[in-house]
Parts: structure tokens; C-alpha cells; sequence
């Protein structure tokens, strides 16, 4: 699994600033957001003022070409999620932006307008996100997909020694088993730290204890 690291995550930001692309990078990267739930999103499941964000729709696209909007599969898929200060700022502004845009088409933003769409107002098409990153992604040098910002938004939060359940919570996943067997490959550090902070609130000293 394709791991991008702090440096990685600011060089993915720097590159795609500017386009139309990066509100959306922007908050799947402050919240772990899949792919359909960024593009399912409308403003009345956001609070700016409190800044969080509720998952209760996502967008899926068919077979045919058709685009449907349906609840998420789990309910532990239904969820709310905590913006960070910059995230919800960064919305505010998007949503400036859009409602900017919607006036000179004449275009009402409305509570359940899509939080992000195209420059008509139309909803915005996932394999238009898709290739929209990919095309940053190689101008950034890295070999990641748009899925991988969700796994860094994971990995970034446990090796900060945020508690498992609570990315099982923002990520939304049905257990917390399944976070812990898709990130293992941070548990190593973590059980290092973890280690380390048992020893620091004893505060004794490394003992020598002879073998007998």
C-alpha cells in the first residue's frame, strides 16, 4: 500500500492549489473521505460553524452512465465527522467561491446543493476526479491514487498516537479490526512508542537485572 507521508501530503496540496480539483484533495485529506462520499456531500450536511461534516449520502455511478445518490452500506458508514480549523475554513471558502460562480450563472445554491460540482453546477463526475488526480499526482512525482490520500489521513492520525477507534470512526469502517489489519504496517511503530511512554510515566530508571 502506497504511503504518503507529511512531506508527501504538502507537496500534493502545492501542486494541485490552483485547480479546480484541490478543494476536493483538500478534504480528503483532512477527513479520510472515499471517493463517493466526497462527490455524494451537499452543504446541509455540513456545519461551518461547528465545523463538522455528516456522511449520509453517497454518489455511484452505473453501468449505463447513470448517476444515483444512496445511503451509505453500513451504518457505521453513516456517520459524523470533526473538521479540523483549516479544513473548515477551506470549505468556507469553497463555498464563497461556488455561490460567486452560481450568481453569474443564475443559479440558486440551495441546502442540498453538492458541495462540489462542475462549473455548470452539475454534479462532478468521479472518473473526471479520478483522472484530475492522477494527472497531479505525476506532476508531484509520486506514484499515488486518489484512494491512497484516505490511507494517509489513517496512517498520519495512528502514528500521531490517535486512539484506533477513532480513525475506525472518521474512516467509517465496520469494525475496528478492519483498521488495525489494514494498517499494520504503522502498529510496529506504535508499539515502539507505546513502550516508551509505559517506561516515561513509571519514571524509574533502566534497571540491570543479572541473568541467574
Amino acid at each position: 500500500m502506497p504511503v504518503l507521508d507529511g512531506n508527501g501530503v504538502r507537496v500534493i496540496l502545492e501542486t494541485a492549489q490552483g485547480t479546480v480539483y484541490y478543494p476536493m484533495i483538500h478534504l480528503a485529506i483532512f477527513t479520510g473521505l472515499r471517493r463517493s462520499e466526497l462527490l455524494g456531500l451537499r452543504w446541509c450536511d455540513t456545519d461551518l460553524l461547528l465545523g463538522t461534516l455528516s456522511i449520509v449520502q453517497t454518489m455511484q455511478k452505473l453501468l449505463d452512465g447513470r448517476t444515483i445518490y444512496q445511503e451509505p452500506k453500513s451504518a457505521k458508514g453513516r456517520r459524523m465527522i470533526a473538521l479540523s480549523p483549516t479544513a473548515t475554513l477551506a470549505l468556507r471558502g469553497h463555498r464563497e467561491r461556488q455561490e460567486a460562480a452560481y450568481d453569474l450563472l443564475g443559479i440558486p445554491l440551495e441546502d442540498t446543493s453538492l458541495v462540489f460540482t462542475q462549473a455548470d453546477g452539475s454534479p462532478f463526475r468521479p472518473d473526471r476526479l479520478t483522472h484530475g488526480f492522477r494527472r497531479i499526482a505525476k506532476r508531484a512525482g509520486l506514484q499515488v491514487r486518489l484512494h491512497d490520500l484516505r490511507h494517509a489521513h489513517a496512517s498520519l492520525m495512528l502514528r500521531q498516537g490517535i486512539h484506533p477507534k477513532i480513525v475506525q470512526e472518521r474512516l467509517g469502517h465496520s469494525t475496528i479490526a478492519v483498521t488495525l489489519d489494514t494498517y499494520s504496517h504503522v502498529t510496529p511503530g506504535l508499539q515502539e512508542a507505546a513502550a516508551l511512554a509505559f517506561e516515561q510515566e513509571l519514571a524509574l530508571d533502566p534497571v540491570f537485572v543479572p541473568a541467574r
